[in-house]
């Protein structure tokens, strides 16, 4: 009799482990972009940044990869195949959805860039693809985050503003780090799921740790110092201003 036993223990093993694998739910996560506070819109709105230099918007775009969830007992939950790009040209690409396990979370936490082991894959597709023009055919490697426009204060052609940011090796590697605390716990289920809005700040990228004039650079593309300090500046642009249950 003992073999039945094992059976009927193993099958309800099998059905517990298969519960378990279904227990979880879903994130969504908006992304909401302004400068200064003001909402962010191409090639229209005039800003202002930290020196008093005046300057529209073209194109604003950036990688968000690699998300973990943070929970309660503060230990890291991973989600895997975690590839999004931003485009605020594309109101689609805004809003994100991942699946979570089942469970509460305080907080949320992302890479803003690619990854090194991504970055020396080769071009590749989805949000990743080159045509997405965020991809260095020439310098083997990703765009981790782009910004463009125009300002009367900057001295390149058209008075244009190109900032690529990149890199992934060495002392300027500029893939950065956001850890973002919620201001109320983030309850997964599969009758559950938690919607965050993240408002980034484009304002940021021009000052906090490194003060950028655009009258003393206009143009970023290549990875370097400068490219890595305006990646210090971003990383703190974003913040989590409202979460739901959808």
């Amino acid at each position: 009799m003992k073999p039945y036993y094992l059976l009927t223990a193993l099958f309800l093993l099998c059905i517990a482990c298969k519960k378990d694998k279904q227990e979880q739910g879903n994130i969504q996560v908006t992304f909401a972009h302004v400068v200064n506070g003001a909402p962010l819109s191409l090639g229209i709105a005039p800003y202002t940044n930290a020196s008093g230099e005046i300057f529209t918007v073209s194109a604003f775009k950036y990688y968000i990869t690699n998300i973990s969830l943070v929970k309660m007992d503060n230990t890291v939950q991973r989600i895997a195949d975690t590839y999004f790009l931003i485009d605020e040209s594309v109101a689609a690409s805004k809003t994100i959805t991942f699946p979570a396990p089942k469970g509460e979370y305080r907080g949320i936490s992302f890479k803003i860039g690619v990854d090194s082991l991504r970055n020396v894959s080769g071009a590749q597709t989805g949000a990743l693809d080159p045509v997405n023009g965020m991809f260095w055919s020439w310098n083997s490697g990703y765009i981790m985050a782009k910004m463009e426009g125009n300002s009367p204060s900057s001295a390149a052609p058209g008075q244009a503003l190109t900032y690529h940011i990149g890199g992934f090796k060495g002392n300027y590697n500029a893939v950065q780090d956001v850890q973002l605390v919620s201001p109320i716990s983030l309850s997964v289920a599969s009758e559950r799921k938690p919607s965050l809005t993240i408002t980034a700040d484009l304002y940021k990228w021009f000052t906090g740790m490194n003060l950028v004039k655009f009258s003393d650079n206009a143009t970023i593309h290549v990875p370097g110092e400068l490219a890595w300090k305006i990646s210090n500046n971003y990383r703190a642009m974003f913040r989590i201003t409202d979460v739901t249950d959808l």
